[in-house]
């Protein structure tokens, strides 16, 4: 494929409007791409019943064989915020000189478009495979990554073997991630009038007894060799409605950032240890919800498929990658929950960059990643 093209097809994804949804669109552009190129294995996956949305998953090599390498991304991007704040349009794809500037440039369309071109011209060389490679793009990632759980559920990642997450990291390798417990605690009181406030149950006071339990709870949590400390917040509160009134409701969002020494289920049991505790208390009414949760993300940075990994970077890029850890959550984490096959983050695009105003990519190291995902195609398969 000429570089051209490959310039062309990601200012093409940025151009399509998938702001929290409306990844079909994404989905059937990539479809007639794959399908121009001679790839018909393609499978659109409804997502979540919503008819402008949907996942998709694209094959090829040799499906008898165990052996799956999966090149895994998202089509989704967060929303652009004030377009008068930015100097580009950031729907229009636009090059200027070395830079693609657009919502998704780095989070993650180059990262999207390099898996897609890896695949097409890894078929179109004839490389003979001796196992699947398989491409992943999934909806809803920027808000809790259900497109990811929703293809997990369906047993869709299971069978996989080795996976590598496009999100943007200029190019270096992230081998662990910390995961994501995001929670609601409601408290439920009863109404009076301000000025007969023991006559009422007040909502507000009661929640404020969770939040001080919840500034020391993880005191004793391990601290992770990989991830640090367990990183916890509240971050949402709500309650009242009316100045002169004891309020009846209010209600506290969290999140939690898991770490392996310390897991989804215990930092679950931790919180509603709490709530049990706190309700044994005289009118207090607290209730746990848990909104989503996701793993962390572990892998071994000496282990054997992150040397691959390395060596098909150092052979794109003419140095090594650097070997890195982030806080934020990915699709892989809700792949780990059926998977535990090596899953590291390899894409274009500074994360720094991501979400951000005037997004970019740098097009030399977008085509670099592009070169690096056919390396560790012919490495690993």
């Amino acid at each position: 494929m000429e570089q051209a093209e490959k310039i062309k097809i990601l200012q093409d994804l940025i151009r399509i409007h998938s702001v929290n949804g409306n990844e079909l669109a994404v989905a059937q552009y990539l479809q007639q791409l794959f399908n121009a190129h001679g790839i018909t294995d393609v499978a659109l996956i409804p997502f979540n019943g919503a008819q402008d949305r949907c996942s998709m998953i694209v094959e090829i090599g040799n499906h008898a064989a165990d052996k799956v390498l999966a090149l895994a991304g998202h089509m989704d991007t967060v929303a652009v915020g004030a377009t008068a704040n930015w100097q580009f349009d950031p729907f229009s794809g636009q090059q200027v000189g070395d830079t693609i500037y657009g919502r998704g440039a780095a989070d993650m369309k180059s990262g999207l478009a390099a898996m897609v071109i890896a695949v097409i011209e890894i078929k179109e060389a004839n490389v003979p495979l001796t196992g699947r490679l398989r491409f992943i793009g999934t909806a809803g990632e920027e808000l809790g990554a259900r497109g990811a759980v929703e293809l997990t559920q369906q047993g869709r990642i299971h069978d996989v073997t080795a996976m590598v997450v496009g999100e943007p990291t200029g190019g270096n390798i992230v081998y662990a991630h910390s995961g994501q417990f995001n929670y609601r605690v409601k408290s439920y009181g009863k109404s009076a009038h301000s000025s007969l406030p023991a006559t009422g149950i007040n909502a507000i006071y009661n929640l404020n007894e969770f939040i001080t339990a919840e500034r020391t709870a993880f005191i004793d949590a391990p601290k992770s060799q990989l991830l640090g400390n367990l990183e916890h917040s509240i971050t949402v509160i709500q309650g009242g409605d009316q100045i002169n009134s004891i309020p009846d409701y209010a209600q506290l969002e969290g999140n939690i950032r898991p770490i392996p020494e310390f897991n989804t289920q215990q930092v679950l049991d931790r919180l509603q240890s709490i709530i049990t505790t706190l309700n044994q208390q005289p009118q207090v009414k607290l209730v746990l919800q848990v909104i989503d949760r996701f793993e962390a993300l572990a892998n071994d940075p000496d282990a054997p498929f992150v040397q691959q990994l390395q060596a098909a970077r150092t052979a794109a890029f003419g140095t090594p990658a650097q070997k890195l850890i982030i806080h934020g959550a990915t699709d892989a984490s809700a792949y780990v929950a059926d998977n535990a096959c090596p899953m590291l983050l390899l894409g274009a695009g500074d994360w720094q960059v991501a979400h951000q105003v005037d997004e970019a990519v740098s097009i030399d190291n977008y085509l670099k990643v592009i070169t690096t995902y056919k390396n560790i195609v012919r490495s690993y398969l």
